[in-house]
């Protein structure tokens, strides 16, 4: 089962309201609109985005879309939420009274209902007769979930990587090698096929999601698919312009300061984003702070001096 994060096809916030979650896939339906866009990806792409808005546009999908992550839909169909988790259940009916089950057109149905979708009995011992059977509980096992805690530069750089994950319930630690996805998102969960709960009467074991939880960065900050840093210069490098260095995902690069740049001011990086693999990457935002020694030698406590009592300039004016 295959997770797709719609709130990241629409580039929104997982908080985003219904206007948000509206003007969003608008634009981007134009944007990837088979009829405009004629690049490879394009119609696939749009496809993901309708997909997307018709279960955020929904109050009530959405919100088992929410909960229940790639198995909102067997929520869906069930008018509730998925089975629980139960590994390994029998049931004896040698003793029921007659017509206890007569409600059901079989045992199937029985335990489908109570159960859900996905579930079957099967005879598990015998004596003679229907009397002196016992029904067994088959059934998939349940999916597991656990925290994937990663830097900034693991999520936007991906690649295999070895996780080592303790069962509350064994006590015992497993060592996993996880493919992640180059640009996943915080939020986005990743599937470790057949590494859940061991199924019941025979029946595959579940999946393993990884919750992926993004560290704290010294200097970057992710908002969509766009980066955000602090750009610290000196009063004459915001006064008189200058060429600084930045750090960003890809490494160190050269940034011109404009001339007469105050605080606050914000320098665009095309490109220099968080990646994405159907829109192209972000771009990253370094809003200038300008900062002042702590303290001043001689000499620079001079030269401001003499700037104070030649320039005109009023900073509140």
């Amino acid at each position: 089962m295959e997770f797709k994060d719609y709130y990241d096809i629409l580039g929104v916030k997982r908080d985003a309201s219904k206007d948000e979650i509206q003007r969003a896939y608008r634009k981007l339906a134009r944007q990837y609109h088979p009829d405009v866009n004629k690049e490879p990806g394009a119609e696939d792409t749009f496809k993901e985005v309708g997909e997307a808005y018709e279960v955020l546009k929904d109050p009530e999908k959405r919100a088992k879309y929410d909960r229940y992550g790639a198995a909102w839909k067997a929520a869906q169909q069930q008018g509730g939420s998925p089975p629980p988790e139960y590994d390994d259940i029998w049931f004896d009916i040698s003793g029921a009274p007659e017509g206890a089950f007569s409600g059901f057109s079989g045992f199937s149905d029985f335990f489908e209902q109570l159960f859900g979708a996905g579930a079957r009995r099967r005879g598990a011992t015998g004596g003679a007769g229907a009397q002196g059977r016992r029904w067994e509980w088959v059934m998939p096992g349940m999916d597991r979930e656990a925290r994937l805690s990663l830097t900034l530069e693991e999520l936007a750089r991906g690649g295999p990587r070895e996780v080592s994950l303790s069962d509350p319930e064994t006590g015992q630690t497993k060592t996993y090698t996880v493919s992640i996805p180059k640009g996943v998102r915080p939020g986005q969960r990743i599937r470790l096929a057949g590494q859940g709960r061991p199924g019941s009467g025979g029946a595959p074991p579940g999946d393993l999601y990884l919750l992926v939880e993004l560290l704290p960065h010294p200097t970057l900050r992710l908002e969509g698919r766009d980066l955000y840093t602090t750009l610290r210069v000196a009063p004459w490098e915001a006064a008189l312009g200058a060429e600084v260095e930045l750090k960003t995902l890809d490494g160190v690069v050269h940034v011109k300061v404009p001339p007469g740049s105050s605080s606050g001011r914000k320098i665009r990086l095309r490109g220099k984003g968080w990646p994405h693999a159907h829109r192209g990457p972000g771009d990253l935002y370094a809003e200038i702070r300008i900062v002042v020694p702590s303290s001043l030698t001689d000499e620079e406590r001079q030269a401001y001096e003499m700037l104070a009592k030649a320039s005109p300039f009023l900073a509140r004016s």
